[in-house]
Parts: structure tokens; sequence; C-alpha cells
């Protein structure tokens, strides 16, 4: 029997257009792997389109709020349909990244210091020492993160906030950019991120050429080695399933694996041209396609 499967796309985050990419090219891969596939920009109507077309399978290609961060999942475990990627609760705890940084810290992960704080303490005076990184609690993509590296600063600088009433500060890790995709608990592979610019931002992880993706990432092997498996033991300390991404950065500064720190946890990792989990894949021999299918093969609901 032919399978059909449902693509969910854009949505309503600030990562909809990335999302609308990932989207379309999930959903032609999985037409040229013989499903049958109906792409749903997902709205606030979503179950009820869902409940019209009752597909067999759900791909969740949304990025972001409302759509990695448990809600969605969440509908379709109402619904007793099966998805991709991780169920409601490691959706949520991933999404909520002070939560996700106290759990990784409690299974013995390594962490950047840092501090809650609710927007409107973030004055003109310094939270920590510069240099460090102020993000929202929860966004994807870099989506709203800044970084200050001069007393001359303010936390914010000159621009509006509206990501929410909380953020993360951290100290910043100086270094190099690791990322490395979990599939089915084992790492796919390393990569390392040179952005051209000084920060991995929304721009360089999606336009062309904004930053070079060196895979596998030119590192020493034990470096390699414990950055797999920080994110293997990230990945099941959130309790995710299917494929998910860990980013982490390298300070070389530092003795052998002591400067690698785990930055966050991302349940559902682009799946555009320039993606970093698909990149990977290739790497390790597994087409789009194939990667796609073992998606959707794995699928599962929590109901």
């Amino acid at each position: 029997m032919t399978l059909h499967v449902a693509v969910l796309m854009g949505g309503m985050s600030a990562e909809r257009e990335v999302s609308l990419s990932s989207g379309r090219a999930c959903a032609d891969a999985l037409r040229g792997e013989g499903y049958v596939v109906t792409e749903i920009d997902a709205g606030a109507d979503l179950g009820a389109r869902l409940a019209e077309i009752r597909p067999d399978v759900v791909f969740n290609a949304l990025h972001g709020r409302f759509g990695e961060d448990g809600c969605v999942q969440g509908v379709m475990n109402l619904m007793r349909l099966p998805y991709t990627h991780s169920g409601v609760l490691a959706s949520a705890i991933a999404m909520d990244k002070p939560v996700a940084k106290r759990l990784f810290a409690a299974a013995g992960l390594p962490v950047a210091d840092g501090r809650v704080m609710m927007i409107d303490e973030l004055g003109s005076d310094h939270p920590m020492p510069v240099p460090y990184v102020v993000k929202p609690a929860q966004e994807g993509s870099s989506v709203g993160v800044r970084i200050v590296r001069d007393d001359s600063e303010t936390p914010l600088g000159n621009r509006s906030w509206t990501h929410g009433p909380m953020v993360l500060v951290e100290r910043y890790i100086p270094g190099h950019e690791l990322t490395i995709g979990v599939m089915d608990g084992r790492p796919l592979g390393i990569t390392e991120i040179r952005p051209q610019q000084s920060f991995y931002d929304y721009e360089a992880k999606y336009t062309d050429g904004r930053a070079v993706h060196l895979v596998p990432a030119p590192v020493p092997e034990a470096v390699a080695s414990r950055a797999m498996e920080i994110a293997v033991a990230a990945h099941h300390a959130l309790g995710c399933r299917g494929v998910s991404r860990s980013d982490l950065r390298w300070d070389d500064s530092l003795p052998g694996t002591d400067g690698l720190i785990l930055l966050e946890v991302n349940t559902q990792p682009g799946m555009t041209p320039l993606s970093l989990v698909p990149e990977q894949a290739m790497a390790a021999g597994i087409s789009f396609g194939e990667l796609v299918r073992w998606m959707v093969e794995h699928a599962a609901c929590d109901a």
C-alpha cells in the first residue's frame, strides 16, 4: 500500500520562510520515493485540514514556535497520527533554552555559564563581563541572538525586542562552531561551520555563500569523538527520537576536550538545500531521499 504523507510547512513562527523551503524539499523527495504527498501550510485550521485528508503519516517540517515546541505534536497525538521527529515533551524542553540547559547540566554535559533574565531587567548595565551572548529563551535559528563584545555597547543595542519576556544571557565561547546530527540515537557526523562574518546568524544560515560547511570537521579525533558523545547524550537526555542536531562551540585554546560547550539541541533540524543534517547524511552515504524515507518509516505517536 502506498502511504499518504502530509508535509507540514510554513507555519506562524519567525522561521516561516525556512520551513517553507524545508517542506518543499522534503515533499519533492518523498514523492520521488513513491509516497503520495499533500503539502500543508500549517495555520490555526491545521487540525481540520488533517482531519479532512487523514494521512497515514505526518512529516513535520515546521521550525520555531508552534511547530517544534510541542504544540503541533500535541495536536497529532490527540488525532493519533504518527509524525516525524520528537514528541511533545522533548520538543517543548528543547525549545525552552533555560529548561534544556538545566537538564543538560544535570546530565553532566558541559554548558556555558549564564543566567535567565526578564527583558525589562536589561538596561544599559552589563549583566556579566563582556563578551557575552543575549538570546531569546524560546526561539530557533539564531533568531534574536546578539553578541555583546565591548563595554561601550549595551545589552540590546539599538534594536527593539520582539521575542518574548525572558532572555538567556551566557558567557561567549570563542573558537569553532561545531554541529552534530543524531539519527536513530547515533551520530551522523560532525561539521565545522565557518561563517563569512563574525557570527553564524539567521542570514548566514540560510543565505548561500555566507558560511562554509566543513564535513567532516577538521578537528582532532579526540575532540570529534567527545563532541559526538555529547550530542548523543543530549539527544537521549531530552528524550528525542528520529533525527536531532546538537550545536556546540569548541575553544581550542583549552587543553584536550575541555573547550567543548553544548549550546542547544534542535529537534527538527533544517532540511533546506543549505542544511547541515542532509549534508552529513550525504557524507555518510545516505541520500536525501533515503533520509526522509527513514524519517517517515520511523514516525511515531505518543498517544
